[in-house]
């Protein structure tokens, strides 16, 4: 009592308030861009059901091939642009104004918005520019929302896909990706030759 007596009665309620705000705070807290970019992959499962490998034109910015079909590197792009980070525009812009940097595999003297992105060794370029690049062997330090691209042992051809927020029974982290029947959630993490580690 002396305590309010000297500093008045408002701030104990203050101080009262605050200490019952605090569970509040905690629980209201966000749940990391990580997580959210592996939830977001995950939105595609069950509706991204063929693979299509197809030259499209599309759109631009923000253009799509129809969402029950795609690549493997379409479901990065669409996870990415549910968080407004368009990495067809991204990409565009990057190469144009780097195009040294970028590979030269397919014979183009200028960009191309329509395929650009959905090539995953430019996707390996941006990330590699803008992004961090991570081990490859270190099973822990692969977290939820992380980039990771491989080279299939059936013609060395590049993919990617999006380390998802849930582990096998061994503690190895699942994988969001389309490698041929759609998108899909799978302990496939080792199963080929790591080419590329990323968190962007």
């Amino acid at each position: 009592m002396t305590w309010v007596k000297q500093y008045g009665l408002k701030p104990l309620l203050a101080v009262v308030l605050s200490i019952m705000m605090i569970p509040l705070v905690i629980a209201a807290a966000p749940i990391s861009s990580g997580d959210k970019l592996a939830t977001d992959a995950k939105k595609q499962i069950g509706v991204t059901v063929n693979y299509d490998p197809a030259y499209r034109k599309m759109d631009f910015p923000r253009g799509d091939v129809p969402i029950d079909t795609g690549v493997c590197s379409d479901v990065v792009v669409r996870a990415y642009r549910l968080q407004n980070i368009d990495l067809q525009q991204l990409i565009n812009h990057d190469m144009k104004a780097n195009w040294s940097a970028y590979p030269k595999t397919w014979g183009l003297k200028s960009t191309d918005k329509n395929i650009d992105h959905r090539r995953v060794p430019n996707l390996e370029v941006f990330f590699e520019r803008h992004g961090k690049s991570l081990s490859l062997t270190d099973k822990d330090s692969f977290q939820a929302g992380d980039i990771v691209t491989w080279r299939l042992p059936n013609g060395n051809l590049p993919h990617i896909g999006i380390v998802s927020d849930k582990m096998a029974a061994d503690g190895t982290p699942l994988i969001i990706h389309n490698i041929g029947q759609g998108t899909t959630e799978e302990n496939i993490l080792f199963t080929y030759p790591i080419h590329k580690h990323f968190r962007y």
